[in-house]
């Protein structure tokens, strides 16, 4: 009787034990789904620059390169304030420097290959080491991150520079494609502009302009649930009540809902080729 006591237990130990090992490593993907939490092109596309080792030439982010003696431009270029226009002609061209550390074009160019001689550090070619998905994704982060993709409205795109001029980007990923990690929120990052997230935080234009002006709103400070992972949380929608006009207020607001419409995505970067 003992014996089958004994068998029964260390049965169920390990099932348990099982069960345990299988929620840890499938809890992740779990969490997510439950969730609902957002993972957009260009923030997969930083976890491929990110271990690839892109910002390690390109600056932090891609906003700024480091030195690069004996080049002529004495830097390597980064992805943002407008540079991708100074050398690639085409989105394509953009594809052809992961894959082939620069555009055919270039490559069959005498003067390019010697000025390239003449560098310090070479743009490294990825074909064979980046799937084509993550290639696609790379070059959405380059588009989100260029800041050559404008609105046609001029109040949103005044609302553009004021949400650079308020380092709006910073916290919700370029052009608030999700931001980065916040320990203590609901699902663990900051919210960007684009879908879901978007929508659950705000309903109409009066939660949008509560957002921006005091940090908060009605609905999620009332509620208790809410409220507590607005408090645990470690980085807090700052209020620029004082801080900014009601004309800079609309614009702004023009901005954020013309990136959540999304009709911009599907457009070529300005390359002013």
């Amino acid at each position: 009787m003992l014996r089958r006591v004994i068998a029964w237990l260390s049965r169920r130990f390990w099932v348990a034990a099982f069960v345990v090992a299988l929620s840890l490593h499938f809890y992740p993907r779990i969490h997510d789904l439950v969730l609902g939490v957002e993972v957009t092109p260009p923030m997969r596309g930083y976890a491929v620059a990110l271990r690839s080792g892109c910002f390690t030439c390109h600056g932090p982010n891609g906003t700024g390169g480091v030195k690069n003696y004996g080049g002529e431009d004495d830097e390597i270029p980064g992805f943002a304030g407008g540079t991708p226009m100074m050398w690639a002609k085409s989105e394509f061209e953009l594809q052809e420097y992961i894959l082939d550390g620069a555009p055919a074009r270039k490559r069959g160019d005498p003067r390019y290959k010697e000025a390239q001689r003449k560098q310090l550090i070479a743009m490294p070619a990825y074909r064979g080491h980046l799937s084509p998905q993550e290639v696609d994704d790379l070059v959405a982060f380059v588009r989100a991150t260029s800041g050559l993709i404008v609105p046609a409205d001029e109040v949103a795109a005044q609302g553009q520079e004021l949400a650079y001029k308020f380092g709006c980007f910073q916290c919700h990923g370029p052009m608030g494609a999700r931001g980065s990690s916040n320990p203590g929120s609901l699902k663990g990052y900051i919210p960007g502009w684009w879908s879901n997230d978007f929508h659950d935080l705000v309903r109409d234009d009066g939660e949008l302009r509560g957002w921006i002006l005091d940090g908060q709103i009605e609905r999620l400070r009332d509620n208790p649930i809410a409220r507590h992972f607005i408090e645990a949380q470690r980085v807090y929608m700052p209020a620029y009540r004082d801080f900014i006009n009601d004309k800079q207020l609309e614009a702004l607001m023009g901005y954020v809902r013309w990136v959540n419409n999304g009709e911009w995505q599907g457009k070529p970067l300005a390359l002013g080729h």
